[in-house]
């Protein structure tokens, strides 16, 4: 839906109308929600234009190993998006990782915090298993 910004002449005051369709903004004589006025001054306002995104299903093994040793996080954050699909849906652990890169945090942070995730959640447990593991040995 197309946004149209004007700032009235009368009472200063900055609006932004909505119309549904181009023909609907031309027909239409656009009027200051605030005090009625038509006599209204069209403002330009900042554009969102996407950037083509890349399709990493297509680059060759060289040029994925570029964008892995680029250091750029959020690059690498967007080619383990793509290219794990199910790996985001079923794995939590897969999901947080591509998540954290593609917010641009560092990877090196990112290893360290799953570390001691990992410690913790084995900590308590692997103990046991480990004890358990050796006494069958023997």
């Amino acid at each position: 839906m197309p946004v149209y910004e004007y700032r009235c002449n009368s009472c200063g005051r900055d609006s932004a109308l909505y119309y549904k369709s181009y023909r609907d903004y031309d027909a239409a004589t656009p009027a200051c929600p605030h005090c009625g006025s038509t006599d209204l001054t069209r403002r330009i306002s900042t554009v969102a234009i996407q950037r083509p995104g890349r399709d990493y299903s297509k680059m060759s093994s060289d040029d994925m190993l570029s964008v892995m040793e680029s250091g750029d996080s959020r690059q690498l954050g967007e080619m383990m998006h793509q290219l794990g699909q199910d790996e985001v849906v079923n794995d939590p652990a897969f999901s947080e990782v591509t998540k954290r890169l593609r917010r641009g945090d560092d990877p090196d942070r990112i290893e360290r915090d799953l570390s001691a995730q990992d410690s913790d959640s084995t900590g308590a447990s692997g103990g046991s298993a480990s004890a358990a593991a050796d006494t069958s040995s023997t």
